[in-house]
């Protein structure tokens, strides 16, 4: 708090120096107030990869944990060549540092070096885990905007999906990994995304078909927080992982976007938390709309009794006064959306819908 009239020793200050005295405090004052805010940099141009056909490379790598066992390697090979497509595998796939699928600099390089190696078509993540923030800073973005591929992963992949897409205007992918399973719904929401190039409908599974003998849906429901429709760029991925990037240059632009989130393993009130980070940070505050994947496993934990999920999310969501609805296929499950992220989407809460305005490849 500043004292007026401002006197050094016997000397009042004239009216120029109390002026600028004034001005530098009110600078301070606003910068202040500017740095309680995250404001991420202007969105650059939406940049599509090419279609992924039959035939193609798939780069295999592993940003994220290590794999300790060859068995899921094999698997994932096996299920990529499965899809039509032949592997070039990362030397450093079998990599290990502590938990990490290598050292920084050997998962940072697998992924440049396979984004500039012209006879690789799309780069997908072997698995998720964590470490995938120690090498944002480690990827050579000016060179990704020159070479344009599919890039896809979920969990902790959320930090480079994000990372590449702010930072090059990238479309990529939240989709399965290479060890995830590979079944028909999941296969066939990729093939439509990413090889068939559609403007694809993502819609939970047929209620019918899910019914099974029940007289109502039990698995896999649709939960309308607040009706409606929004459209705009995608942008999201694991809460925990995305609330991790707030304040740093990979932070997404979340002006007007549609938020997607999941999580799992997380007690309510650290999701609690996690979304606190985003209101305070002023990112909820910008969306034109929300889509809440699985929350598997947000537990309330041990001891007193806390907020359910319900609650927590009509807390942060309601007062947003945007279409909102939970229960999309999205997260730690074995039925996966691929989600372009950047691509441009309008939701339809009400029906508990994404439908992509245009194809996410070319």
């Amino acid at each position: 708090m500043l004292a007026y009239p401002i006197l050094l020793k016997n000397m009042t200050l004239s009216r120029r120096q109390f002026a600028q005295t004034l001005a530098a405090a009110s600078g301070s004052l606003a910068l202040g107030s500017a740095a309680a805010q995250t404001l991420p940099g202007p969105r650059l141009a939406p940049i599509y990869p090419k279609r992924l056909k039959p035939g193609d490379t798939i780069g295999l790598v592993s940003p994220a944990a290590a794999t300790y066992e060859r068995e899921p390697v094999e698997i994932a090979i096996e299920a990529i060549q499965a899809l039509g497509f032949k592997v070039k595998q990362s030397p450093y796939l079998r990599a290990r540092y502590g938990q990490f699928g290598g050292t920084d600099a050997q998962r940072a390089e697998a992924i440049n070096s396979m984004f500039a190696d012209n006879s690789v078509d799309g780069i997908l993540a072997l698995t998720g885990g964590s470490g995938c923030n120690r090498i944002v800073d480690k990827l050579d973005y000016a060179m990704i905007r020159k070479h344009p591929k599919f890039f896809g992963g979920y969990s902790d992949l959320t930090s480079l999906i994000n990372a590449i897409q702010v930072q090059t205007g990238l479309v990529t992918f939240h989709s399965p990994v290479g060890a995830s399973e590979w079944n028909e719904f999941s296969v066939s929401h990729f093939r439509s995304v990413v090889m068939d190039g559609q403007a694809a409908l993502l819609q939970n599974p047929d209620a019918a078909k899910q019914r099974g003998d029940n007289l109502v849906q039990t698995e896999d429901r649709i939960h309308t927080l607040r009706g409606g429709r929004a459209r705009g760029p995608l942008v999201g991925g694991n809460l925990a992982v995305l609330t991790s990037l707030a304040g740093s240059a990979y932070w997404p632009n979340f002006r007007g976007a549609i938020l997607f989130i999941e999580e799992v393993n997380e007690y309510i009130y650290r999701v609690d938390r996690m979304l606190s980070q985003l209101r305070i940070a002023g990112a909820l505050q910008q969306v034109s709309g929300v889509v809440i994947g699985k929350f598997t496993k947000c537990t309330p934990g041990e001891g007193y009794s806390t907020l359910t999920l319900d609650e927590v999310f009509d807390d942060y969501f309601l007062p947003l006064n945007v279409p909102v609805f939970r229960g999309a296929m999205i997260g730690h499950i074995k039925l996966k959306f691929t989600l372009p992220v950047g691509g441009e989407v309008e939701m339809d809460a009400d029906a508990g819908s994404i439908q992509l305005l245009r194809p996410a490849v070319v």
